[in-house]
């Protein structure tokens, strides 16, 4: 299954969570009818199969980070394959990744405009360029906006709309700066009341 590129919205209202994932506008609910799924009336949400409820959480996971399904389930295995909680690797790995940290320092507003910028040669990485999304990053690891590319209006923005959010406590970036750092790998426990990773492994368990 290809990377979802229709409206954030109606993919939020189906999963039931905001996956906008973006600074400085308007919540979710007061753009959308955020309480009801696409196509269907307002009122409570079906509970749903195991299979469903299952499916659902991996979906979720995967629209978050706007990965592929094959990408996803490449990251599973990695996971699964690893020393370890598999749903902790898998956090660990999905939030490790270029684009991910990028959108997480402030440097784009959006995963999918960190994703683009990775891809054009914007990102070095302790001052190489790295132009690979999906490059998985380490402890120590330095992330900058190349020089050239730090007066874009784009860049700017972002980094002034991300100063309205807390930075996650494994990166740090100074205020207004360009540069941030990968400080320790992503706390799992960060996430327990957003993903129940656990229907993720069951899902591929069958």
């Amino acid at each position: 299954m290809a990377r979802y590129r229709g409206p954030k919205c109606r993919l939020s209202r189906r999963v039931g969570m905001d996956l906008e994932n973006k600074s400085g506008v308007k919540p979710i609910d007061q753009k959308c009818k955020f309480e009801q799924s696409p196509g269907k009336p307002a009122g409570r949400r079906a509970r749903g199969s195991d299979y469903g409820i299952q499916l659902n959480m991996k979906q979720t996971i995967r629209y978050y980070y706007d990965l592929s399904e094959k990408q996803f389930r490449n990251l599973y295995k990695k996971a699964d394959k690893a020393s370890g909680s598999t749903g902790d690797n898998l956090l660990v790995y999905l939030e490790a990744r270029l684009d991910n940290i990028v959108y997480r320092l402030g440097l784009a507003s959006t995963r999918s405009e960190a994703r683009q910028m990775v891809r054009h040669g914007h990102i070095a990485v302790n001052s190489k360029r790295v132009d690979i999304p999906s490059y998985s990053c380490l402890i120590s690891d330095e992330i900058s906006v190349i020089e050239k590319f730090r007066k874009h209006e784009r860049v700017t923005r972002s980094i002034q709309l991300s100063e309205q959010k807390e930075m996650v406590s494994w990166l740090a970036r100074e205020k207004d700066q360009f540069i941030g750092k990968v400080n320790d790998f992503a706390d799992p426990a960060f996430f327990a009341e957003m993903f129940k990773v656990n229907l993720v492994i069951e899902l591929y368990s069958k």
